[in-house]
């Protein structure tokens, strides 16, 4: 439940709607607007940054004092009061837009984190991949049923309908404050052995902050016990540097190369939330049957596919017409680039994160997916922000280029983990000299 409420998060305010309005409006330095395309990258690779910062700390106390949901309920308030003030941003008002985006997906992407934490716990590990495709397709549908009602709503997406559009972040917030409910209702915290629980209750709350480090510095000491973790995190960084950018700047491609048209726009988005749930199910069962790591690299094929086919859409279209006798539109064989997309949108996500699970010890799940979490932070900024550079001097439709050198070096990485021994090692016992 809590996957498909923040997915309004992301879907209406970074994916969908608020990214074209930030560049098209607030910024609106047309034609090409590169202005605003490097504006939102700042922005996002900003809130990113701080949750490199304090991610893993933060997973690491988590796991010692039992208080996941603390956590996430604070990052969810966040989210939830910072997305609803995007209603007071007006055109022209960069600092005010730059400082809620920051700060929302700052709360959006520590709650990511923390939510994530709790998936160990939630089944055996031959299970993890479907819970965690099941979660991501129930992502997908939310942003899909939240999208449709603003859009239907709101009117489409274009400067003269501004008055309406800034409802977006009141709404966002809305339905992500009441579909999070059951979480914080039914979830339970996973337990922790008993004489933490008898610590804990003696520690005053200070001394949580400097045990939190001191996991996080004991870990990264030990990293080489989970060499396929780590091999599989330094993959994982460059596939999640590629999807970011695709996430951030799909719609703002569509809208400023494509030039697509609001029946298009909408096209795509439904198109693109029913195949990523659908991927998301099918390839977590898939992945129980072959393996994570195996639909790992499925799914980087499938990217790598798709992000040639949006590289060159204008081109391919041409190529299309010409030889088939087809009469066909850039938007439209951008609808098809965005299904092989949208197929490999939600498996990727949710294949990684099932990875992640089975090679993670149960007492530093929290923590271990602060690692997960802050991988995925620093591919955004690697990604977003090399491409709102590049994009200044070569032009959106040549820099996404990058996103297909991203997914390769990703499928390279991912050959050298060992699935069978990286689940091995967490095994072991973490030792009593770990904190």
């Amino acid at each position: 439940m809590f996957d498909l409420a923040n997915q309004a998060y992301t879907t209406l305010i970074i994916t969908v709607v608020f990214g074209v309005v930030f560049t098209r409006v607030i910024v609106g330095d047309g034609p090409d607007y590169r202005l605003g395309n490097l504006l939102w990258s700042v922005s996002l690779a900003a809130s990113y940054a701080l949750v490199v910062t304090i991610g893993p700390v933060c997973g690491a106390i988590m796991d010692y004092a039992a208080v996941k949901k603390r956590f996430l309920f604070a990052s969810y308030l966040l989210t939830v009061f910072t997305t609803a003030c995007l209603y007071f941003v007006a055109p022209g008002q960069i600092a005010l837009a730059m400082t809620l985006i920051i700060i929302s997906n700052f709360g959006y992407a520590l709650g990511e984190a923390f939510i994530a934490g709790f998936l160990p716990s939630l089944g055996p590990p031959e299970k993890l991949g479907r819970i965690s495709g099941f979660g991501w397709a129930l992502g997908y549908v939310g942003g899909l049923v939240a999208t449709g009602i603003v859009l239907l709503g709101l009117g489409g997406i274009a400067a003269d309908n501004f008055a309406n559009l800034r409802l977006v972040g009141p709404l966002a917030a809305l339905f992500f404050l009441l579909g999070a409910i059951p979480t914080f209702i039914w979830v339970r915290e996973p337990e922790i052995r008993s004489n933490h629980r008898d610590i804990r209750s003696a520690l005053p709350k200070q001394a949580f902050l400097r045990i939190g480090f001191q996991r996080v510095t004991w870990t990264l000491r030990r990293l080489d016990r989970f060499r396929d973790l780590g091999l599989f995190l330094a993959s994982l960084f460059f596939a999640m540097a590629g999807l970011s950018i695709i996430i951030s700047f799909a719609f703002i491609y569509g809208d400023q190369i494509i030039r697509w048209e609001p029946l298009y726009q909408m096209l795509m988005f439904v198109l693109t939330q029913v195949t990523a749930a659908c991927g998301a199910l099918v390839f977590g069962l898939l992945q129980d049957q072959i393996g994570a790591k195996r639909t790992y690299n499925l799914t980087l094929l499938l990217w790598i596919a798709a992000v040639t086919m949006i590289a060159v859409t204008p081109q391919l279209t041409g190529v299309l017409n010409r030889n088939l006798g087809l009469s066909l539109e850039s938007q439209q064989v951008f609808l098809g680039a965005g299904c092989l997309a949208g197929l490999g949108l939600g498996s990727l996500q949710s294949s990684a994160r099932a990875l992640v699970g089975r090679l993670t010890p149960q007492s530093k799940a929290a923590e271990f997916f602060g690692f997960w979490g802050m991988t995925v932070k620093l591919a955004a900024i690697f990604g977003i922000l090399g491409l709102g550079v590049l994009q200044v001097r070569f032009g959106l439709q040549l820099s996404v280029l990058l996103c297909l050198v991203f997914f390769v070096t990703a499928l390279a990485i991912a050959q050298l983990v060992d699935q069978n021994r990286g689940e091995a090692a967490t095994l072991e016992k973490i030792g009593k000299d770990g904190p």
